[in-house]
């Protein structure tokens, strides 16, 4: 077991109040923004390691950056990301579950994992695009 640092604790905190999924740098010039001299390393080892224990969600962004969050839901999950703002939404699939058993099964596998996140635009940010598209075109 990780000894708890404070370090690690400030990690957790700023993580905690942070909305959505966030970027190590993104957390870093926060914590140095509050006048944390924790280093941009150790926010990165902090974070792996929070994913690690299952303190924090972790994903690749459509544009291939890894984003943390922390984890409000125990056991495997999956998520809604809005693309424009971040917003997370905490979502079963159960159809998901039972898919990725059956195509590994098909295929010899055993004891299969998956990550599923699905990106797309929530309802706040679709009206606001599709706002914007009236005015350029009217």
């Amino acid at each position: 077991m990780k000894r708890q640092t404070w370090q690690r604790e400030a990690v957790r905190e700023a993580l905690d109040r942070t909305d959505g999924f966030i970027s190590a740098q993104a957390l870093h010039a926060s914590l140095h923004d509050s006048g944390s001299p924790i280093g941009l390393a150790t926010v990165y080892r902090a974070l792996a390691d929070l994913a690690t224990t299952g303190d924090a969600d972790s994903l690749q962004s459509p544009e291939g950056e890894a984003l943390y969050r922390a984890c409000t839901t125990t056991g495997h999950h999956h998520h809604l990301i809005c693309r424009s703002c971040g917003r997370t939404v905490e979502i079963a699939a159960d159809e998901v579950e039972e898919w990725a058993k059956e195509v590994a099964a098909q295929h010899g596998f055993t004891e299969a994992a998956h990550v599923v996140d699905v990106f797309g635009l929530c309802e706040e940010c679709a009206r606001r695009a599709s706002d914007d598209e009236a005015v350029t075109k009217g």
